[in-house]
């Protein structure tokens, strides 16, 4: 499929992102825009493969990957992100579009359906990480916070081995958790020494306005937009599945299962793989016929 490059000159940010495929779409449906948080446009490689029947949209949210951040801020703001959304949504000329979108992008979607409900047919919110909807969230908070410390002194193999244990925990943040010894980050193939930088978007504090977040539910629920909230057969006990059921409670629905986990729509390029296919599938059928 054809791809084209585009850079968005915007207030503090050169935004790029990318078109696969025509614009008009060939098949009268409206693009599908794919975005992710911190993850750029990088990681929706094996899902656009899948889809060689959709014009498809990936982007590098601001300060990430290919787009140079002027505004002298780091930290990753959803409703800042949400207008950048916005505006490359207004740049394809092609709204109102169908929405992909996963963790903390997924955060971003929602603060753009409850700011711009015109801008998006239907929006799949894979697993947003909403830690304030949890039953547990003053313990989520808290591990979520283990994980920073854990990375400001010892730097990013030990945070990310901590971030490893976090996600991969089952159920309700318990005194159990708490009580366990921090991971050594061999344990996860992850290099021992530290190189120093402490600007990861994951580990810092510089996402934290994302997991934080709470979402205007009522303006969400009143939208034209078509929302589901989408959870991972795998991962529906782990934090971000959690998550993921408790929106779309707070929403009056339940969450609707895709195949895989967290990063189910990824190949291997990244580590743990998904399942590309089956869950482009899935996509596929919750999106529907124009």
């Amino acid at each position: 499929m054809p791809m084209e490059t585009h850079t968005l000159e915007l207030a503090g940010v050169d935004l790029v992102y990318d078109v696969h495929g025509p614009l008009p779409t060939a098949d009268g449906q409206p693009p599908l825009v794919l975005i992710g948080q911190p993850m750029d446009a990088s990681g929706f490689s094996a899902l656009v493969a899948q889809l060689p029947d959709r014009t498809t949209v990936t982007y590098d949210p601001r300060g990430l990957g290919r787009s140079i951040r002027r505004d002298g801020r780091v930290d990753n703001d959803p409703e800042v992100q949400a207008e950048d959304v916005r505006a490359v949504i207004d740049a394809l000329g092609a709204g109102p579009v169908d929405l992909f979108a996963s963790s903390g992008g997924a955060v971003t979607a929602l603060a753009l359906v409850s700011a711009h409900p015109s801008a998006v047919r239907t929006l799949v919110a894979h697993e947003p990480p909403l830690l304030s909807f949890l039953p547990d969230a003053a313990a989520a908070v808290r591990a979520q916070e283990q994980v920073r410390a854990r990375y400001d002194q010892a730097g990013w193999s030990a945070g990310m081995a901590a971030f490893i244990a976090q996600t991969e925990w089952q159920g309700e943040f318990t005194d159990d958790y708490f009580a366990q010894p921090q991971p050594d980050p061999a344990q996860f193939g992850l290099p021992t020494e530290d190189d120093g930088s402490r600007d990861d978007p994951l580990l810092s504090d510089r996402s934290l306005a994302i997991t934080r977040y709470r979402p205007d539910v009522a303006a969400i629920a009143a939208a034209p937009t078509r929302v589901v909230i989408a959870v991972g057969e795998e991962s529906r006990d782990v934090v971000t599945g959690r998550c993921a059921i408790a929106t779309a409670e707070l929403l009056g629905q339940e969450a609707t299962v895709f195949p895989s986990h967290h990063g189910g729509f990824m190949g291997g390029e990244f580590g743990y793989a998904g399942q590309p296919e089956a869950f482009a599938a899935r996509l596929r059928d919750v999106l529907g016929p124009t």
